[in-house]
């Protein structure tokens, strides 16, 4: 048994210990106090805390002395706080047992994603206290996720994105020949777990083998008093085959698969987490030929109907461009109209194969392509060179030389 009659103290949320917030939602728990005997307790509070902050040293020489720079910043987004037992002059004796104090905070309609880095972080965390007269205050502490949503169906992350470089591979003085990278994807945003199809056409005009490589990079970057402090790292990454001197390699959608990892962070001021597809080409004896396209990695995936006709024209003028499509050189012809309709529909239906107009006046409750939908377009019957209704002999006309 704990002195001062305090069995146990603890705090739970609502959500247990894996579950995630978003901006907006309501953030519920319970403090657990177990008593062993009658305790006199004089308030007990909850706060809620959130906030970013980054911090590193840098040292430099002067004279014979070093000297270290501290870089420091903060940002705060989450402050609340409740009383669940207030605190009157007077204390407040509870019985021995098990005590339960619900609590729920409003969070604010927009907050940053939790993320831990070298030189920074984006933290939340509620804490409960817990006072008593001639003793020192307990104290108990959760953490919990803000998963700030990031949704790609938006057109600045479904477009195609795209780049080229060429470099002229050198030997001491000497010239070598033209190495040219470009590459495309076929779009901005993606998820954990989606496959990026990579593009790219490498022509090695030089006369040593090359070897073209791709890879998806995070990079981790703090600011603090106008400085900045920038992490790398690789998250995912693959080889192409050596291209010989004088040949060409085409990657016609070389997958690259996304490992699970943070959403990008791109509205905080005092870090940010970007990611980019990095194509690169080794170039023996030269630097590398490297070509960067940006990246968005979100928490809503593609939806297969919304945005469909710019993602899907999109999608088809990237592929015409690379020459990995074509159009059909002839359309498929529709069916025939005994293939559709059956004989007695449209008689079931009366004269007329279409559906009689909705009033005006009242509301579409659906979407508009809902209500299109609902009529029912035949087909026309199949074409024929003869008429099946000729004109009569009086009706015909009349060459103006007989």
């Amino acid at each position: 048994m704990r002195p001062g009659g305090v069995r146990s103290f603890a705090l739970e949320l609502a959500r247990g210990p894996g579950g995630a917030y978003r901006g907006g939602e309501r953030l519920c728990g319970r403090v657990l106090l177990e008593a062993a005997a009658p305790l006199r307790v004089r308030a007990l509070e909850v706060a809620a805390r959130g906030g970013a902050a980054t911090h590193w040293l840098e040292g430099r020489s002067v004279g014979v002395n070093a000297v270290s720079s501290d870089y420091a910043a903060a940002e705060t987004y989450l402050r609340r706080r409740q009383l669940l037992l207030r605190d009157t002059g007077e204390t407040t004796t509870l019985p021995p047992g098990r005590h339960e104090f619900p609590f729920s905070f409003q969070l604010p309609p927009t907050l940053v994603t939790s993320f831990e880095g070298k030189h920074g972080s984006v933290r939340y965390c509620i804490k409960a206290t817990l006072h008593r007269p001639w003793v020192p205050a307990r104290r108990a502490r959760k953490v919990f996720t803000v998963i700030e949503p990031v949704d790609i169906n938006t057109p600045a992350l479904l477009a195609p994105q795209a780049g080229a470089l060429e470099k002229v591979a050198r030997s001491w003085y000497s010239s070598r020949g033209l190495v040219s990278l470009s590459a495309k994807i076929d779009r901005k945003g993606y998820t954990p777990g989606e496959v990026i199809p990579v593009f790219a056409e490498i022509d090695n005009g030089s006369t040593r083998p090359v070897l073209p490589r791709a890879a998806v990079v995070q990079t981790q970057t703090f600011m603090a008093r106008g400085a900045r402090k920038q992490k790398r790292a690789v998250v995912a990454s693959l080889a192409g085959e050596p291209v010989g001197p004088g040949r060409r390699a085409l990657w016609q959608g070389r997958a690259l698969r996304i490992p699970p990892v943070g959403p990008s962070i791109l509205h905080c001021r005092v870090l940010h987490v970007d990611y980019s597809l990095k194509v690169c080409v080794d170039i023996p004896g030269t630097s590398k030929l490297l070509l960067e396209l940006p990246l968005v990695i979100g928490t809503i995936p593609l939806h297969p109907f919304g945005s469909r006709s710019s993602s899907v024209g999109s999608h088809a003028s990237f592929l015409l461009d690379w020459g990995l499509g074509a159009l059909p050189e002839r359309p498929e012809a529709p069916p025939e109209y005994s293939e559709v309709v059956a004989d007695g529909e449209v008689a079931a239906a009366g004269q007329s194969p279409f559906p009689p107009l909705q009033d005006t006046d009242v509301s579409l409750e659906g979407p508009f392509l809902a209500y299109i939908q609902e009529f029912r377009y035949r087909p026309p019957p199949l074409y024929s060179e003869e008429d099946p209704n000729p004109p009569s002999e009086a009706m015909r006309p009349r060459c103006m030389t007989c």
